[in-house]
């Protein structure tokens, strides 16, 4: 965590500030290692501290013990209160910012306030070894979920979305995940022609093409990815598109190395689906940043000039969905190396009609 917090003062000198507040719950976790859901933090040029109350007295002891704990039930006043004390003239923060706290400081900070968009973001977004490792471990256990819940359909016939759902969010659940990073998308027949079609009591019957959308949170840290497979046979174009669909993956993620743009990921994975005449079938981004939180840093878009890092965690999920037939979607999460990439989710892309 110290690391951390260099990392940040390192920026904050770049960005002429000499003191930094942090108030969204997944940077302070990253900086200090406290899990409370009520407080935030002022780190300065020499100091470091935790403002939250008494609630959180104890658990500060064991998550944070290197910093100073202001416990108070008044945050911000807390927070000016010590700027003015340490005669700081420029106070950094999160554009996620809530207007009345900004409102609230605006009106009684003795120092400027500056907007720093995507400050802590960016620091964020390259992830150390331990980090690594339990991202790692999030896809493990994604690509057994998967494995399970293909097992635990083939033993029924009778199964709706949302049956599905709660059926991997059972097994993740009871082998070690603390939650699920967002709505699981279970989507069947005509339904996986909509990107985010979160899971329905609809029934999934023979023939049907089935989507699977998930990520599960495993000691802090996401997985996300997304399976497509059928429940009996398909037509001829629905098999053409998984084949497309797949290549444009596979293509893209061998483009993964530190210096890509993600925006040049996104035109690679696009201009295959597009030569293959189903270019206007993809209809969202290439891929995003995983990590603590299910949308981070870096972007892969093709409006976005990010410019990949080792040890940035993305994904990859190139998709086609045509009305009136179904869609198609394979998402990967992939690990950026100086050299290349690694795949973290290696498992369960073959075509299947169960």
């Amino acid at each position: 965590m110290t690391d951390r917090v260099e990392k940040l003062r390192l920026e904050m000198a770049r960005t002429s500030v000499d003191c930094f507040l942090v108030t969204e719950p997944a940077n302070i976790f990253y900086f200090s290692g406290f899990t409370g859901d009520d407080g935030l933090l002022l780190i300065t040029e020499q100091n470091k501290y935790v403002i939250t109350d008494a609630r959180f007295e104890l658990q500060l002891k064991k998550q944070a013990e290197t910093w100073q704990h202001v416990i108070t039930r008044n945050y911000l006043q807390a927070a000016c209160e010590l700027v003015a004390k340490e005669k700081l003239v420029a106070l950094g923060f999160e554009a996620q910012l809530p207007y009345w706290q900004y409102d609230y400081l605006d009106e009684n900070l003795t120092s400027d306030l500056v907007a720093l968009p995507n400050l802590l973001e960016k620091i964020r977004s390259v992830k150390d070894g331990d980090e690594i490792a339990k991202i790692k471990a999030a896809c493990k256990l994604a690509g057994q979920g998967y494995d399970y819940l293909l097992t635990k359909f083939q033993q029924s016939t009778q199964w709706t979305e949302r049956q599905l759902a709660t059926e991997l969010d059972y097994f993740m659940k009871s082998n070690g995940a603390s939650d699920k990073s967002f709505e699981t998308i279970v989507a069947s027949g005509l339904r996986t022609a909509w990107p985010h079609g979160t899971a329905s009591d609809k029934l999934v019957k023979k023939g049907d093409l089935i989507t699977l959308d998930y990520g599960y949170y495993l000691n802090g840290y996401t997985s996300d990815v997304t399976r497509t497979f059928a429940y009996g046979s398909q037509p001829a174009e629905v098999r053409t598109i998984y084949q497309v669909v797949d290549e444009a993956r596979a293509l893209t993620i061998q483009a993964v190395k530190a210096g890509v743009s993600g925006k040049e990921l996104d035109r690679i994975g696009r201009d295959f689906i597009s030569q293959a005449g189903y270019g206007e079938f993809f209809n969202h981004g290439m891929g995003h940043g995983i990590g603590l939180s299910i949308h981070e840093l870096p972007n892969v878009g093709a409006r976005y000039d990010d410019v990949l890092q080792a040890g940035q965690v993305i994904t990859i999920e190139p998709g086609i969905y045509l009305p009136n037939i179904g869609g198609v979607r394979i998402e990967d999460d992939i690990l950026v190396t100086e050299a290349g990439y690694e795949i973290l989710t290696n498992f369960g892309r073959n075509y299947q009609e169960l």
